[in-house]
């Protein structure tokens, strides 16, 4: 359990604890809040130091243990919480009640405990889904944690995220905006619909920038506005 020191911290405003921050959305928030004078630290287990990206504080520890977290929070910051399991769907079941359901009670305890200022938890899109029934699951329950731990919080919503490596949904662009049109259909399209990778993280720097000292949920549609 240990911090590493990973270059000049440009110190400003509260100090941001990421989990998930070496992941496909992790590494380019870091990024981006380096960039805008955030100091940054991002939680490894050991063995992933180098994936950090430069410029962000290295902290070494077991994202499963609420103890040795609430240790290694810097009092009064903002927690993002990013960690899960990578490329969700109906296959991984277990592994979301393993990985991503330990790790958000473990992160929300710790930050509890810890006295942060604002915990934004990445959870999901809760239109009722067959096929992503258990992911949705496990992210209302890791919400009700975060609820019930009376926490200040923000939880961002989206469904499928376009970016780098994953377009292939934009394959069935005319038959989305057709679903979107059929008043059956209309809820679920749009509650399904994706976001770009520039919206999703313009959501999460906009919840770490304005943090309501309440409760905030970023749906969908509101992510397709940044």
């Amino acid at each position: 359990m240990q911090r590493i020191p990973q270059g000049d911290l440009k110190t400003k405003r509260s100090p941001i604890f990421v989990t998930g921050g070496t992941g496909y959305i992790g590494k380019r928030l870091v990024r981006l809040l380096l960039n805008r004078g955030f100091q940054v630290l991002v939680l490894v287990r050991p063995g992933s130091e180098g994936k950090v990206p430069q410029g962000a504080e290295v902290v070494v520890g077991d994202p499963f243990n609420a103890g040795e977290l609430k240790a290694l929070i810097p009092p009064d910051s903002v927690f993002v919480q990013l960690l899960g399991v990578a490329h969700p769907g109906p296959s991984k079941k277990q592994a979301f009640y393993d990985i991503d359901l330990r790790s958000v009670k473990a992160s929300a305890l710790a930050a509890s405990q810890a006295g942060v200022l604002h915990f934004i938890y990445l959870s999901v899109a809760m239109e009722p889904s067959g096929i992503m029934k258990d992911y949705q699951t496990v992210r209302t329950q890791g919400e009700a944690y975060i609820e019930a731990l009376r926490l200040p919080h923000t939880f961002i919503r989206p469904w499928y995220v376009l970016g780098p490596g994953h377009w292939w949904p934009v394959l069935f662009w005319p038959v989305y905006q057709l679903l979107k049109w059929i008043p059956f259909t209309s809820r679920k399209a749009n509650a399904f619909d994706w976001v770009r990778l520039d919206q999703m993280l313009k959501a999460l720097v906009e919840a770490v920038e304005n943090q309501n000292p309440g409760s905030t949920i970023i749906e969908v549609s509101q992510m397709k506005t940044f």
